[in-house]
């Protein structure tokens, strides 16, 4: 089933990021993790249906992306959204995905990869229950960040951001590759939440099982 909601606001959240809330249908639900395909509800773009991830928590009165823009391709859905303004329409789906909460464990997350979780990791907070869970969150720079503030605010030191360019900026800029997680993971047979491109998701799954990850506890978008 489609809807047809309005842009409520518009607001940056990094350099290439904006928060973008909508209005939301009545009745609509989702769960924390979960998707929409959206499209814009124009004659050019209406057909052009892309997923993402909601951020908001079920209980706003509102719907939220958190989308970054690829400004490779003039022809962009990402691009183009930059352009509207608040009152502009979006048609979405009704909410679809395969990213859940299942307990407590590790999320690893690349760039924009980052979405999914982050109505998760509100939801446990505002819950109180974010407990002992740990972020990995891979970046190229400190400036493609996103949400660092609120993140750190919701899992302290438990949320570990790397960054792999400007290596001569202090920080950490180690991959998150095999020996990052050796380091880092104390117990492989716990929950892994993973989202990012691609080539990411696959090698960190791999990884993971070598590591003794039980593949029923790896979670990711299939």
């Amino acid at each position: 089933m489609s809807h047809t909601v309005k842009i409520i606001s518009i607001d940056p959240v990094t350099h290439n990021v904006n928060r973008y809330r909508v209005e939301k249908p009545k009745g609509f639900s989702f769960t924390p993790g979960q998707a929409t395909d959206l499209s814009i509800n124009q004659p050019k773009w209406k057909d052009k249906k892309n997923p993402f991830t909601f951020t908001c928590l079920n209980s706003d009165p509102y719907l939220e992306f958190t989308i970054k823009s690829y400004s490779d391709s003039e022809e962009g859905v990402t691009e183009h959204l930059r352009k509207l303004k608040p009152g502009d329409e979006l048609i979405i789906s009704d909410a679809w995905g395969a990213i859940e909460y299942k307990g407590p464990g590790y999320f690893i997350a690349g760039g924009a990869g980052i979405t999914p979780f982050i109505a998760i990791l509100r939801q446990l907070y505002k819950d109180g229950k974010i407990g002992y869970n740990k972020l990995f969150f891979s970046n190229k720079t400190t400036a493609d960040i996103i949400l660092a503030d609120e993140l750190k605010q919701m899992l302290g030191d438990n949320a570990i951001f790397t960054t792999t360019e400007h290596k001569e900026i202090l920080g950490d800029h180690r991959r998150i590759n095999a020996a990052f997680l050796e380091a880092e993971v104390d117990d492989f047979k716990t929950h892994f939440y993973v989202c990012g491109p691609d080539p990411m998701v696959a090698e960190i799954s791999e990884i993971l099982a070598k590591l003794g990850a039980k593949a029923e506890s790896v979670v990711f978008e299939k």
